[in-house]
């Protein structure tokens, strides 16, 4: 699916300085709500905003939200995501990661933070492992090797035993 920028939100300290600077540029101001600053570079297909409440961010656009969405979501962990705040408005980020990224974790020192998470990692690596005992059509006499071997790449993000 294709994913257009259309947007990069930056902070600034002083909105109508950085308006003046980017005009100076040559960028086409565009027309937007009262406090956000837009603003378009020449030739370009993204917009640059700003503006009191904006903070840094960026804005997409595709044709379908919902497949994008699912497409985005099944392509890598770490896509999912839920918020919340504390009472003095501190706020968290909790995120989904179902397999770690490469260089993430040091495979030598490999833990796992509860007997629930090693559990899980367990239960992935014994699926994991049916499913080489089904391509080799031999039963696997070494399997607690080959589940360690597992579930120490998976912690580190590098690429699993098949």
């Amino acid at each position: 699916m294709d994913q257009k920028l259309e947007v990069v939100v930056i902070p600034v300290s002083d909105a109508e300085r950085a308006k003046e600077f980017y005009v100076r540029l040559g960028w086409r101001l565009d027309e937007t709500p009262p406090t956000v600053v837009q603003l378009t570079p020449p030739g370009s297909g993204a917009s640059v905003q700003f503006g009191p409440t904006l903070t840094a961010k960026g804005y997409l656009v595709v044709e379908d939200i919902e497949a994008a969405h699912d497409e985005l979501a099944g392509r890598r962990s770490y896509g999912s995501f839920v918020s919340f705040s504390d009472p003095d408005g501190n706020q968290w980020l909790v995120q989904e990661v179902t397999t770690r990224l490469p260089g993430r974790v040091d495979a030598a020192a490999t833990t796992f933070a509860s007997a629930d998470d090693l559990a899980r990692a367990m239960r992935r690596a014994e699926a994991a492992h049916g499913d080489h005992e089904k391509r080799t059509g031999v039963r696997d006499e070494n399997w607690s090797d080959w589940y360690a071997s597992y579930m120490v790449a998976e912690q580190a993000g590098t690429e699993l035993p098949t």
